[in-house]
């Protein structure tokens, strides 16, 4: 582990979905099936098109770029949720090592949070499932402030939840939304290796202040 990293820093503040659990081919099945019940497949860049928005963002991206999605953004937002919360209740699981890593922190009494662009309703669903909800001193989604990724609401809130200064929190991405967020927030970042956003993982270790491919990196002292 880079000691370095951890000076001063006080709480680590995690995105969740490719960064704290592998969950990202759920939502590439879920586009796959939500343009086939409209007898089209799913364009080409519209996972980078969305990438770091909130659930209520892309649903209203979505409504406003294919008229034909004529639910309402709550209405989406719900399919969505039903949709995905048997896997993530039964087949999402932590990336490698974040369970050792997690009662690292803890022993080490650096408060942990979760900034998630997802509904609420999986946040707590994988995390209870996973055995991790009491690891966690703030969740938060994106939904509850003004702009998603790469704005810095949702990291500035779960700092200010946690009762920690910007300068004093680590926050762990695996997009580079994601670490520009947490740069415009004030604090260091940690980009982690994800498959669906491989192509960008030179960027993000450009971006990123350290980059890990997962966690055991940090648990094997």
């Amino acid at each position: 582990m880079d000691v370095d990293m951890f000076d001063n820093i006080k709480a680590a503040i995690f995105d969740l979905d490719g960064t704290l659990v592998d969950s990202m081919w759920v939502w590439k099945d879920i586009d796959e099936q939500d343009f086939k019940m409209h007898g089209l497949t799913v364009p080409e860049g519209f996972q980078a098109s969305i990438s770091g928005m909130s659930f209520t963002e892309t649903a209203q991206y979505i409504k406003k770029t294919y008229p034909f999605f004529t639910e309402t953004v709550e209405e989406m937002k719900e399919k969505w949720n039903r949709m995905a919360q048997e896997s993530y209740r039964t087949r999402v699981m932590l990336k490698p090592g974040a369970y050792d890593f997690l009662v690292y922190l803890k022993e080490k009494g650096i408060k942990t949070g979760v900034a998630s662009s997802n509904y609420i309703g999986l946040v707590e669903t994988v995390l209870e499932a996973r055995g991790v909800r009491h690891m966690f001193d703030s969740i938060h989604t994106s939904c509850e402030v003004p702009h998603g990724k790469p704005e810095p609401d949702i990291y500035l809130l779960v700092a200010k939840d946690l009762g920690i200064e910007p300068e004093n929190c680590l926050v762990f991405e695996d997009i580079l939304e994601g670490i520009e967020a947490g740069k415009r927030a004030g604090m260091r970042t940690c980009a982690i290796a994800d498959d669906a956003s491989a192509d960008t993982w030179e960027r993000k270790c450009t971006e990123a202040d350290y980059a890990i491919r997962d966690y055991t990196e940090l648990t094997l002292l």
